[in-house]
């Protein structure tokens, strides 16, 4: 039997530090809920805006798939491993934390805010060797189907250390793809970026976050002109 679990935009925990606006779909820092732990692998989903010039300053992670998606301006990435580079709106980067990683994120320019999603993956593997990738996609490669970004395919620049598939769509009005899922035991959470959609019936609206499992295929339509983040992770934690 099919199961899913619906968190309305306007249900997800909110923190407003001045220089961060965050919103989490999952229980992190001073946001605690018990039912809203996680999905399966899928641990942290931040929907971050942060203020010119300002950001995270040097913070530790270990055993964890981070993965940062930027949904307008530039980011300023530096870690311990010595990389020091630049995200922007189309590129995606990924972070396997394994024995232990320092790292900053900064918002490059003073005068405008960056949009990002920041997105937390339990690994498969612990105490791996940290490891650092980002690419920039092309943007037309998902108008009106479902481009995947990430993966566990290690020859990708976008792989993590999980049996994990992201894909992202760009869909005009009217428009149904279909997803079949790529492994059993696996489910996907559905994260709206913008526009209303209809996944298997169950109707959504921007920033609404839709977990389904136990069933093979996705039939989504889009109500409006829409974006939409696909997350596919095993259901069980290793």
């Amino acid at each position: 039997m099919t199961n899913t679990v619906l968190h309305k935009a306007a249900t997800r925990g909110h923190a407003n530090h001045g220089w961060l606006n965050s919103y989490h779909s999952f229980s992190f820092a001073s946001y605690y809920n018990p039912e809203r732990i996680h999905f399966g692998a899928l641990r942290v989903l931040n929907d971050d805006t942060v203020t010119g010039g300002m950001g995270f300053g040097t913070h530790p992670h270990d055993n964890m798939e981070i993965i940062s998606i930027p949904l307008e301006g530039d980011l300023e990435h530096k870690d311990s491993m010595g990389n020091t580079a630049v995200i922007r709106k189309g590129d995606v980067q990924v972070m396997s934390a394994g024995t232990g990683i320092y790292h900053s994120e900064y918002n490059k320019n003073k005068n405008e805010a960056a949009k990002f999603l920041q997105i937390w993956v339990y690994p498969n593997k612990k105490n791996v060797k940290p490891r650092y990738g980002q690419a920039t996609l092309n943007k037309a490669d998902r108008h009106n189907t479902l481009q995947t970004i990430i993966s566990p395919n290690a020859k990708n620049e976008l792989w993590i250390q999980q049996d994990a598939w992201f894909s992202m769509g760009n869909l005009d009005k009217d428009i149904t793809v279909k997803y079949n899922l790529k492994k059993e035991g696996n489910g996907v959470y559905v994260f709206v970026l913008a526009g209303d959609i209809t996944v298997n019936g169950q109707q959504l609206q921007t920033r609404d976050g839709f977990g389904i499992w136990n069933v093979q295929t996705l039939n989504i339509k889009a109500d409006s002109p829409a974006e939409v983040l696909l997350m596919e992770v095993p259901m069980t934690i290793n």
